[in-house]
């Protein structure tokens, strides 16, 4: 039996990697694409290519002699970015996603995974702390709050109309707040666990308890492991399932509780002071009625543990930058305020 060939897009990124290493111990033959290897460690890929994704050769070149795409390229990031960077986000990415589609399909990949975003969400349907769990139909009508979110809905429908008109084998995933290690943690497009781990370490090892959250900290999200996200593409790219589909978890949390958590799994205490910033919807959840009806299956890392294992790698980042810098209290005092990268919308 020939060995199954998988192309990972966007395998430099956080998620990317991960699946990368997931996908080798399931024994398939993988291919990572990005514009940049990973960060924070070798990837796993059998062959790994540089390539930029938006022009339409280089999709040709990646989707070459695959049998399955996991397609997870994207320009993105955090609140902080992707409330300052419209166009640009929208721009980019609909060339991915236009060309690596077509891509696969020129050259018969069998089956084609794209990565959506809970931010497909209208915003009328998130204007509460105690927000109703967004279930898969209510991303319409639409109104997504940022050009992220409505590029993920077009290329959700592009998926759509592929598997409608060319027969394609395309699967839909929208992600909910995935975290875990090895993933961006100060450059300005860390998610709010990595950004709150950053603060905490600083705040422990630094020796002043005061760590900033963007607004009043009472916005509500749910948030799911890294370990869970790859399980779950590997279970929904082997189903039969063609509509999008909610991955995250469904225990919703707000920042100020978030931020306590990481405290406490730091093993130190935190004064919370509040501060202008972006801060999203101001509620959202997952609903997982129907990712538990099409998987039989649903994430089961408990927040705390997930945030341990996380913080832990975040600390030892901070430590490491620390000891490098000649000044330490100037680098304290870059890490707390993120001054490494100048704040969004400046």
């Amino acid at each position: 039996m020939n060995q199954r060939r998988v192309l990972v897009t966007g395998a430099g990124g956080f998620i990317g990697h991960h699946l990368v290493s997931s996908l080798k111990t399931q024994g398939y033959w993988v291919r990572g694409v990005d514009l940049k290897y990973p960060e924070f460690s070798r990837s796993d890929a059998d062959q790994f290519e540089v390539l930029d994704l938006r022009r339409w050769d280089s999709c040709l070149q990646a989707t070459r002699g695959i049998h399955e795409v996991y397609a997870l390229a994207a320009d993105m990031g955090g609140m902080g970015f992707i409330s300052c960077h419209h166009a640009e986000i929208l721009h980019n990415n609909s060339l991915i996603n236009l060309h690596t589609l077509e891509a696969a399909r020129v050259n018969g990949v069998e089956r084609y995974l794209y990565t959506s975003s809970a931010c497909v969400y209208p915003e009328y349907r998130q204007m509460d702390v105690d927000v109703a769990p967004l279930k898969e139909e209510d991303a319409y009508p639409a109104q997504p709050q940022d050009a992220y979110g409505w590029e993920k809905l077009i290329a959700e429908r592009l998926c759509l109309h592929y598997h409608e008109d060319y027969g394609m084998n395309t699967h839909i995933v929208r992600f909910h707040n995935i975290y875990g290690p090895e993933g961006s943690w100060v450059d300005g497009r860390e998610k709010a666990p990595a950004a709150l781990s950053r603060k905490v370490a600083v705040a422990k090892l630094g020796g002043d308890p005061t760590i900033d959250i963007w607004g009043d900290g009472a916005q509500t999200r749910s948030f799911c492991f890294i370990e869970d996200c790859v399980h779950g593409l590997s279970r929904l790219m082997a189903s039969d399932f063609h509509d999008p589909l909610n991955l995250g978890t469904d225990r919703m949390v707000n920042i100020n509780e978030l931020a306590r958590i990481i405290a406490e799994v730091a093993g130190t205490s935190i004064e919370i002071r509040h501060i202008e910033g972006p801060m999203g919807v101001r509620g959202r959840n997952s609903d997982n009625t129907l990712l538990r009806k099409v998987l039989g299956w649903e994430p089961g890392v408990s927040l705390e543990k997930g945030l341990g294992i996380t913080y832990r790698w975040i600390e030892d980042r901070v430590r490491e930058h620390i000891a490098r810098a000649p000044d330490r209290k100037k680098a304290l005092g870059e890490l707390r305020t993120s001054r490494i990268y100048q704040p969004p919308c400046a």
